[in-house]
């Protein structure tokens, strides 16, 4: 499965807005439900000041940032798990994402029609509403999902007998857990599951347990505040669901990414009492949630943020750059950034003794600055 983001929600709660904003690429943003039929897929530069750091020290030729790919999903409705509108293929689309950023529109604006549950009616903004709608409706996907399941646990327990349902018991321990919150239209992430049952269940790809973060899109006068009514009610469902949030003015945004000098675009946040844009921080947390770290190289070449997954050891961060480097890896060399920014430069890291050597097992830690040692013998 890929690494990726999918953006979700009702249509028309500004989702491709959205999307155009992070990846200043175009994707169809017109006011009507079902402007976005294909997925579009975007890869959005992972701003970082670490990295930023890192080139101001080593004045490179080329600075080369992390990434995390989006994927901007057409508005589901009601009875989208029963193939309304174009349902049975958003929900595969869906299924094929590692993190869910569902978008809830937060903002009043009669010029934007709301949909529930079909184009012809507009429905009164109830972001806790929109929210039931999409958990019903990914709820009955898993349900289903789960139901097909059981025929083939079932006639594996028959065929097998007790030895194999022993090995199945964190399987049905799970579900039995996961089932009920599904029947009553909420997300298996609400569940409390054990690592065995977790990885149990996992290659059923649960459109509900995946990490989730709603995306709160306000409007231009509520970014100073950063809340209002509406907003409120997501954060109380998103502390229930076990999900996060983040309030991004999606108008706002799109209007900053037409912007490419950096001290116009500070100057535009500030206007609004922002220190950074509402996408950055969401781009920072979608990357966590799919548990990827980040460690850096650096020189007068190229300063590069490169992409793990927390808890990889120093050859699998090796591969990551080359799979020779980690078919021959010998050695890491390491320093952090903020070591670099503590004493300036790698020569005054070494006297002051934090240059360090790492093995194989070495697990890397997010800031790491590494350069590896490798012997390849043909």
């Amino acid at each position: 499965m890929k690494l990726n983001c999918g953006i979700v929600g009702l249509p028309n709660v500004g989702k491709s807005t959205l999307f155009c904003a992070l990846t200043k690429a175009p994707a169809a943003a017109e006011n009507y439900p079902f402007c976005t039929i294909d997925p579009n897929v975007g890869v959005v530069d992972l701003p970082d000041e670490r990295l930023d750091f890192m080139a101001s020290v080593f004045q490179p030729k080329k600075k080369i940032p992390a990434a995390v790919d989006f994927v901007d999903i057409a508005g589901l409705i009601k009875g989208a798990s029963k193939g309304e509108g174009l349902g049975n293929q958003f929900l595969a689309n869906i299924r094929e994402t590692t993190v869910i950023a569902h978008v809830v529109r937060c903002f009043d604006n009669p010029d934007i029609q709301h949909v529930r549950e079909d184009a012809k009616t507009d429905a009164p903004i109830d972001p806790e509403s929109d929210i039931l709608t999409i958990d019903f409706e990914l709820a009955q996907a898993d349900l289903d999902t789960i139901t097909k399941r059981q025929e083939k646990i079932t006639k594996q327990i028959r065929a097998m007998g007790k030895e194999e349902e022993k090995k199945l018991a964190p399987y049905m321990s799970a579900v039995e857990k996961i089932k009920p919150l599904l029947q009553d239209g909420k997300c298996a992430r609400m569940a409390d599951l054990t690592d065995d049952e977790r990885e149990a269940i996992y290659d059923l790809h649960l459109l509900t347990i995946k990490p989730q973060i709603f995306v709160c899109n306000i409007d231009e006068s509520t970014i100073e505040s950063g809340t209002n009514k509406y907003v409120e009610a997501v954060k109380k469902i998103a502390a229930e669901e076990k999900s996060e949030v983040v309030v991004i003015c999606g108008k706002f945004e799109a209007d900053l990414s037409e912007i490419t000098d950096e001290a116009e675009r500070k100057e535009f946040m500030e206007s609004v009492g922002l220190k950074e844009s509402g996408l950055t921080v969401l781009a920072r947390q979608v990357y966590h949630l799919m548990g990827l770290r980040t460690f850096f190289t650096g020189g007068a070449d190229e300063c590069r943020a490169w992409t793990i997954h927390a808890g990889d050891k120093a050859p699998q961060a090796a591969g990551v750059i080359h799979t020779d480097f980690e078919k021959g890896f010998i050695k890491a060399e390491a320093y952090t950034v903020d070591d670099l920014r503590q004493y300036g430069s790698e020569e005054k890291i070494k006297e002051a003794g934090k240059y360090r050597t790492e093995g194989k097992e070495y697990v890397v830690q997010d800031g790491d600055v590494l350069f590896f040692k490798f012997n390849v013998t043909k």
